[in-house]
């Protein structure tokens, strides 16, 4: 034991730092409706049974005492049997097998924990420590709490994440309709050539909200594993063809480099977004009012101009305007004649029907 202690006071927590976006999703895969390891869960919940369980890794040795090992093929039913144990389980880190049970689980008791309960406390700690996942199921509570590194996540059940993914759905489907009424209204200006920069801030609004809501839908979709089939499908109708028009009003409209007005603008929050002044300032301008023509890229990609023939039309007629109302035979030399032709058939019926 107090050999043990001193290993301890030697270590410190192997995993530091943000988990990334990609960590989240893959913890969250692992617990998904649909795996065995939430099918063992559940069942544990159901039969209103405590547990400790941690998935292992490189680094989990130090910190786990006594118990016995198990070694065998990992099943819902075998994992709920073992959880009538007070200690730890230890499963490999592949979920494949059980290699403990009625584990101790000793990290460093200096590692900071906001928990209160014997079992949540050693859960954090051995997270933070060995950078592995470790899942606490309280019996009291009813509920199961989910750490990896330094994270902390509440699983939900099914009926919770799709309540909340529904609302979701419905806010998105908001947006959309205003995004597809913002678009029409600004293809109407250009097609005039009108270009408007406030219509633009309001297509670019519109579309940085559909991205923000679906990134959130993106986590329950995951969180929702197998039960998430439905909802996958009509996330993808609602984002179709929004990140395109949106990032080509903002290849049109903006004074900076492209890629530093899309940084800027993710750097936005809900609230941010919803003043005007912010997307101003992303796109380099001070005040509501176009100062000089815009370029045509969206427009002109709506033909069936390949991207260099639109790039040399935009660099010869310097605006949209010049590129949708001149001659046809100026657009010879630039394009050829047969392009031309086509070319000014389908602006001509984009001008009828915007």
């Amino acid at each position: 034991m107090d050999e043990k202690k001193e290993v301890q006071g030697t270590i410190i927590p192997h995993q530091t730092g943000k988990v990334t976006e990609e960590e989240l999703f893959s913890m969250l895969k692992t617990i998904a409706p649909g795996t065995n390891l939430r099918t063992a869960i559940d069942g544990a919940l159901k039969a209103s049974k405590g547990a400790l369980i941690l998935i292992a890794n490189d680094h989990v040795l130090p910190i786990i005492d006594g118990g016995f090992r198990v070694n065998c093929r990992f099943t819902p039913q075998r994992l709920m049997e073992l959880t009538k144990m007070d200690g730890a389980i230890i499963l490999s880190s592949d979920t494949k097998r059980i290699d403990y049970a009625n584990v101790l689980l000793t990290p460093d008791s200096k590692i900071k924990t906001l928990e209160t309960g014997t079992r949540h406390k050693a859960a954090e700690r051995s997270a933070k420590q060995a950078g592995c996942l470790v899942i606490a199921i309280s019996e009291r509570k009813h509920d199961v709490t989910v750490y990896y590194k330094n994270a902390r996540h509440n699983l939900r059940s099914v009926e919770i994440l799709l309540r909340k993914a529904n609302e979701y759905v419905q806010l998105l489907e908001k947006q959309r309709d205003s995004f597809d009424a913002h678009l029409s209204k600004l293809n109407k200006l250009e097609l005039k050539n009108y270009p408007s920069l406030a219509q633009a801030v309001l297509v670019i609004q519109k579309g940085k909200m559909i991205q923000k809501i679906s990134e959130e839908i993106k986590k329950l979709i995951v969180e929702l594993g197998n039960e998430s089939t439905l909802l996958k499908t009509r996330i993808k109708e609602l984002n179709q063809g929004v990140d395109k028009e949106a990032s080509l009003v903002l290849k049109d409209y903006t004074r900076l480099d492209v890629k530093k007005s899309r940084a800027l603008l993710d750097e936005l929050s809900y609230d941010e977004l919803l003043d005007g002044e912010h997307i101003l300032k992303a796109l380099a301008y001070e005040k509501m009012m176009q100062i000089e023509p815009i370029k045509g890229w969206r427009i002109l990609s709506k033909t069936s101009l390949p991207e260099a023939d639109i790039a040399k039309l935009i660099k010869e007629k310097n605006s949209l305007g010049e590129a949708l109302y001149s001659n046809i035979k100026s657009y010879f030399e630039i394009i050829g004649e047969e392009k031309a032709r086509t070319f000014k058939e389908e602006i001509d019926k984009m001008k009828l029907n915007p």
